[in-house]
C-alpha cells in the first residue's frame, strides 16, 4: 500500500514538474495572435497633452465665433498589445479571452504581413491626417460654409489606362461635362460609365482641357469595378481655419466624433444637452458615417470613462449586438445627418429608446 502510494505520488510529482516546464514553454513561444483592448477617450469639447505636454484643445478654431459648451463628446480609441517584434503569451491570451471588453484577433489582421510597427504607425498617422479633413469638410458643409473641395490626381500607376492622358497634380474638375467636388463623385460616375470612355474636364498649369480614358475592368468574384489606374486626393480651401490636435492616436475612426465637435464649437447652445456622449466612426466630406474596428473595445472604454450614450455606425451593428455593457445606450447611425438628429433629442430628454439602435442582427 505504501509503495503503491509512493508511486502515484512520484507520478503526480512528475506530471506537475511536466506541466510547470510546458507553462513556462508556452510562456515564451511565439502566438500569433494580438490583443485589443480598450485605449484612451478623449474628449473632443475638451484639451488633450500636446507634444510638449502642455495642454492643449482638441479643436481650435479660427476665423469664426465660437460657443461655449458643455458635457462630452467623447472619441474612443483602441490599444494593440503585442506586435510582430513582440507577441502576447499564450498566458496573456488565455486572460483576455475570458474578459469580455478585450478581443483576440489574428495578428496578420493587425500587422499585415511584410509591414512593420513603423509602417504601420505611419500608414494610421496619414489616416489620421485625411479623417481630420474630411471631418472639417463635413462639419463646415454642414453649417453652410464653403470647402473650396477640388479632385486632384496624386498618382498615375504605370501602363495603366490614365498614363498619358492624365497627370500628377491634375485638377479634375469634371466628368462627362457633369461637376465633381469629390473623389467619391468621381469614382461613382466612372462605374458608372460602365466602361465606356469617360471624358475628364481637367485644370493643368492654369489651362483647362477634356481628356478621354476608357477604363479597365477588374473583377472579384461576381464584382466588376472600373478602373483608370490613377490614385486621387481631395485638397480644400475653408474659409474657417480649424486645428484639430491628437497626438499619439491613429487611424480615421475620430471622423465623425471630430465633426460633431466642430460643429458644437461653432454653434450656440449643447450640442449634446450637457450629456456625456461618446461614439466612433469615419466620415466623408458628405456625411457618410463609415464602419471602424475594435468597436466592443470601444463600447467598454466610453462606459468607463462615464459616457450614457454611445453612437455607434449602423454598419458595425453586428459587432455591437450583445456586447453592450450595462449602463450605455446605444445609438446606430448612417450619417452625420443621423448623430446631429440623434443628438437633439439626447439633448431635449426625448423618447431616446425611439432612436435606431443595434438590436437586430443583419446580414452583410
Amino acid at each position: 500500500m505504501d509503495r503503491t502510494r509512493s508511486v502515484k505520488l512520484g507520478l503526480g510529482v512528475w506530471a506537475l514538474i511536466v506541466a510547470l516546464i510546458a507553462l513556462v514553454v508556452l510562456t515564451f513561444l511565439p502566438t500569433p495572435y494580438v490583443i485589443q483592448r480598450p485605449g484612451p477617450v478623449y474628449d473632443t469639447l475638451g484639451t488633450a497633452a500636446g507634444a510638449d505636454g502642455e495642454q492643449v484643445p482638441l479643436i481650435q478654431i479660427d476665423g469664426a465665433k465660437t460657443y461655449e459648451t458643455a458635457g462630452t463628446l467623447d472619441l474612443t480609441t483602441v490599444q494593440v498589445v503585442g506586435n510582430r517584434e513582440r507577441t502576447p503569451s499564450w498566458f496573456e491570451l488565455a486572460l483576455a479571452w475570458t474578459d469580455s471588453s478585450r478581443a483576440v484577433v489574428p495578428i496578420d489582421s493587425v500587422f499585415p504581413e511584410g509591414v512593420t510597427t513603423e509602417q504601420r504607425d505611419e500608414q494610421n498617422a496619414t489616416l489620421m491626417v485625411d479623417s481630420q479633413h474630411e471631418a472639417t469638410a463635413a462639419a463646415l458643409d454642414e453649417l453652410g460654409y464653403d470647402t473650396g473641395a477640388e479632385v486632384v490626381v496624386q498618382q498615375v500607376i504605370d501602363d495603366s489606362p490614365a498614363e498619358g492622358s492624365l497627370e500628377a497634380e491634375d485638377v479634375i474638375t469634371g466628368v462627362d461635362g457633369a461637376a465633381v467636388s469629390s473623389a467619391k463623385q468621381l469614382k461613382q460616375a466612372i462605374q458608372d460609365a460602365g466602361g465606356a470612355p469617360v471624358a475628364f474636364t481637367v485644370q493643368r498649369s492654369g489651362d483647362e482641357r477634356v481628356v478621354e480614358v476608357t477604363p479597365e475592368a477588374q473583377t472579384q468574384g461576381d464584382v466588376t469595378t472600373w478602373l483608370i489606374g490613377v490614385s486621387l486626393r481631395t485638397d480644400y480651401d475653408f474659409a474657417v481655419d480649424v486645428t484639430l490636435q491628437l497626438d499619439n492616436v491613429g487611424g480615421p475612426s475620430a471622423g465623425m466624433m471630430f465633426a460633431l465637435g466642430i460643429i458644437d464649437t461653432l454653434t450656440e447652445g449643447e450640442l449634446n444637452g450637457g450629456e456625456n456622449v461618446a461614439g466612433t466612426g469615419t466620415i466623408e466630406a458628405d456625411g457618410t458615417v463609415g464602419p471602424i474596428g475594435g468597436i466592443r473595445q470601444k463600447l467598454y472604454g466610453a462606459r468607463d470613462a462615464g459616457a450614457d450614450y454611445f453612437l455607434a455606425p449602423s454598419t458595425n451593428c453586428n459587432e455591437v449586438v450583445g456586447h453592450i455593457p450595462d449602463g450605455l445606450t446605444v445609438v446606430s447611425t448612417s450619417t452625420l445627418e443621423e448623430s446631429l438628429a440623434a443628438l437633439d433629442v439626447i439633448a431635449d430628454g426625448g423618447d431616446v429608446d425611439a432612436l435606431p439602435t443595434c438590436d437586430v442582427v443583419t446580414s452583410p
